[in-house]
C-alpha cells in the first residue's frame, strides 16, 4: 500500500514530506530514495527502484526535502538538505523497521546527500541513479569525492551519455558497483537494465533470511 498524500515529518529545516509503500508480506529492510534537486518522487526512475525494493520485500519511503515541500526548486545548502534527510531516517528507522537494514539513496541531487550522509544514519546500502558527477561541461568540478566516500556496498546506474558524467569504474572503489544503461540523465530509456541491476544489487545485500541490520 502506498502512501500517496505522504506525510510531514519535521526537521531542523522545516517539514520533510514523506510517502510510504510497503511490501505485501513481512518487511525485510527500509529503502529511503531522495528526488533530484529541481524534481520530485515521481521522477521514472524513482519509481522503477520503488517497485523493485517492493517486489524484494522493503518498505519504501519517498521522501521530499523541505525546500521542495516549501515550492522552492533551488536546493537548500547541503548542511541543511543533509541534516533533514539525517532526521527523516531518524523518525523512520524504528519499530518493527528498527532492527532491518536501512538503504538510502535517490535520483541525481539525492543521491549525493545519500553517499554524505551514509555513515550518519548508518546506512546498509547505497544506491545512486544518475550520479551528478560533475555539472555540464565542468568535468573539473569534480563530485567523485562525495561518492567514494561511502563505505557500504553502493549501487551507482548511469545513462552512457549523461551530461553530469560516467564514473570511470577504475576509480572506484571494490564497493561501489556501476552499471551504465542506454540513455542519459533521466534514466528514462532503458527500464528492464535498471530493473535488474537494481534487483541483483538488493539480492546479494539483503539476502532471503538476512534481515539484520549489518
Amino acid at each position: 500500500m502506498t502512501d500517496a498524500a505522504g506525510s510531514l515529518v519535521p526537521t531542523p529545516h522545516g517539514d520533510a514530506r514523506v510517502h510510504v509503500a510497503r511490501p505485501a508480506g513481512a518487511p525485510r529492510g527500509l529503502m529511503m530514495l531522495g528526488h533530484g534537486a529541481g524534481g520530485g518522487v515521481t521522477a521514472h526512475d524513482l519509481q522503477l527502484a520503488t517497485q523493485v525494493a517492493l517486489d524484494a520485500g522493503l518498505v519504501v519511503a519517498l521522501v521530499e526535502q523541505p525546500y521542495r515541500v516549501a515550492g522552492r526548486r533551488a536546493p537548500a545548502p547541503p548542511a541543511q538538505v543533509d541534516a533533514a534527510w539525517c532526521a527523516v531516517a531518524e523518525h523512520l528507522h524504528v519499530a518493527e523497521l528498527a532492527d532491518l537494514p536501512l538503504i538510502t539513496g535517490g535520483r541525481s541531487f539525492g543521491g549525493r546527500v545519500a553517499c554524505r550522509t551514509s555513515a550518519d544514519v548508518g546506512a546498509a546500502g547505497v544506491l545512486c541513479l544518475a550520479f551528478p558527477l560533475h555539472p555540464p561541461g565542468r568535468p573539473e568540478k569534480s563530485r567523485l569525492p562525495e561518492l567514494t566516500s561511502v563505505t557500504v556496498p553502493a549501487l551507482v546506474v548511469q545513462g552512457e551519455r549523461d551530461p553530469f558524467g560516467v564514473p570511470d569504474a577504475e576509480s572506484l572503489p571494490s564497493g561501489i558497483t556501476l552499471v551504465v544503461v542506454s540513455g542519459d540523465h533521466s534514466l528514462k530509456k532503458d527500464a528492464p537494465a535498471i530493473r535488474a541491476a537494481i534487483s541483483d544489487w538488493l539480492a546479494a545485500l539483503v539476502p532471503v533470511g538476512g534481515a539484520g541490520r549489518s
